[in-house]
C-alpha cells in the first residue's frame, strides 16, 4: 500500500487546485460554502486541493482563520485527494500553522515565500528549515514567486530534507530549466502561474500546474492538463485560448481582481462564496462584471443555463 507521502508525490504532477476562502455577510470565514466547489473539483478529476493559497486570500486571513480553513477543507475532502496546506508569514505564524495543519490531517505543506522586505537568501533557507522541523515529516512544496533570490539559494532550498516539490510562480521558464537541472531528480516542479503559463513551463520540465479556475470550471482545467500530459500542445493552447479572457480579467488592477473574478463567477453560478477582503478589489466594475457574465454564458456555467 502506498504511503501518504507517496500519494502526494504521485499527485503533484497533476493539477493543484487553489481553493477560495468563503466569507459570510459579517466577514467571518464560512467554510461550509466551499463544499460544492470541493465536490465539483474532485468529481472532475483535480488531483490536489490547496487550502490557504493565494486564491484563498492567505494574506487576508488571520492565523486562526487559516487554521479553521485547513481543518474544514481536510474534513470536507475526506481523503478523496491529498490536501496541501499553505503556511507562511512570520516564522512564528508559519510554525503555528504548520502544527495546526498536521493536526488537521493535511497531506503536505505549501510554504509561501516570505514577503519580508529584508529577506535574505540564507534567511529564507533557515525559514524553510524551521517549517520542515515543525512539519515533522510532512512533505514540503516551496511556493517560489520571486526567483531574484538566485539559483544558488533555490538549489539550497530544494536540498532541505522534506522538500518534495516547487511551485514555480515566476515568469522565467529558462531560469526554471536551470533550477530543475541543478536539483535532485526526485524534486517535482509544478507550474505555479496557472493554465496560461503551463505550456512553456511543461516544455522545460515542469509537470502539472496550479489553478484557481478549478473553483469555477474544473473540467476545463483537467482537459488542459490531459492535453499537456499527452504532449498535445496545440490542443492545450486552444483550450487555454478559450479561458484566456477569464485570466485577463483576473490580472487587471495589478492582479487585484485575481480572486474577485473567481468569487464573482461563483456567485453568478449560484454558489456565492462572499466578498473579497481589502486590499483585493471588490466588487467588479460594471465593465468587468459584464465581460465575466458573457464568458460564463458562453461556457454554459451561468445558473440560468444550468437550470
Amino acid at each position: 500500500m502506498a504511503s501518504p507521502n507517496d500519494r502526494v508525490l504521485a499527485a503533484l504532477p497533476g493539477i493543484s487546485g487553489i481553493l477560495v476562502t468563503p466569507f459570510d455577510a459579517e466577514d467571518r470565514v464560512a467554510p461550509a460554502k466551499l463544499r460544492p466547489v470541493i465536490d465539483r473539483a474532485v468529481a472532475a478529476g483535480v488531483h490536489i486541493l490547496t487550502a490557504n493559497g493565494n486564491t484563498g486570500e492567505f494574506y487576508g486571513l488571520t492565523t486562526a482563520e487559516a487554521e479553521t480553513m485547513v481543518h474544514a477543507v481536510t474534513e470536507m475532502v475526506d481523503g478523496r485527494v491529498p490536501v496541501v496546506a499553505g503556511v507562511g508569514r512570520s516564522i512564528g505564524d508559519a510554525v503555528a500553522l504548520t502544527r495546526a495543519s498536521r493536526a488537521a490531517g493535511a497531506s503536505a505543506l505549501m510554504v509561501h515565500q516570505p514577503p519580508d522586505p529584508f529577506v535574505s537568501p540564507r534567511g529564507g533557507v533557515a525559514y524553510v528549515q524551521r517549517v520542515a522541523e515543525a512539519g515533522d515529516g510532512l512533505p514540503l512544496v516551496l511556493y517560489l514567486r520571486n526567483d531574484g533570490i538566485g539559483l544558488d539559494a533555490i538549489e539550497k532550498l530544494c536540498a532541505i530534507p522534506g522538500v518534495a516539490g516547487v511551485k514555480w510562480a515566476a515568469p522565467s521558464p529558462l531560469k526554471l530549466a536551470e533550477a530543475i537541472r541543478r536539483a535532485d531528480p526526485s524534486t517535482v516542479w509544478v507550474g505555479g502561474l496557472a493554465e496560461v503559463w503551463a505550456p512553456p513551463f511543461t516544455a522545460v520540465g515542469a509537470r502539472g500546474f496550479t489553478s484557481g479556475l478549478i473553483n469555477v470550471w474544473p473540467e476545463h482545467s483537467v482537459a488542459i492538463h490531459a492535453a499537456l500530459a499527452a504532449g498535445d500542445y496545440a490542443r492545450a493552447n486552444a483550450l487555454i485560448g478559450i479561458m484566456g479572457a477569464f485570466e485577463e480579467l483576473r490580472a487587471e488592477e495589478g492582479n487585484g481582481t485575481n480572486v474577485t473574478v473567481v468569487k464573482a463567477a461563483l456567485a453568478l453560478m449560484g454558489n456565492d462564496c462572499g466578498h473579497v477582503r481589502p486590499p483585493g478589489a471588490w466588487p467588479l466594475t460594471d465593465r468587468q462584471a459584464t465581460l465575466l457574465q458573457q464568458r460564463l454564458g458562453e461556457w454554459g456555467l451561468l445558473r440560468a443555463d444550468a437550470a
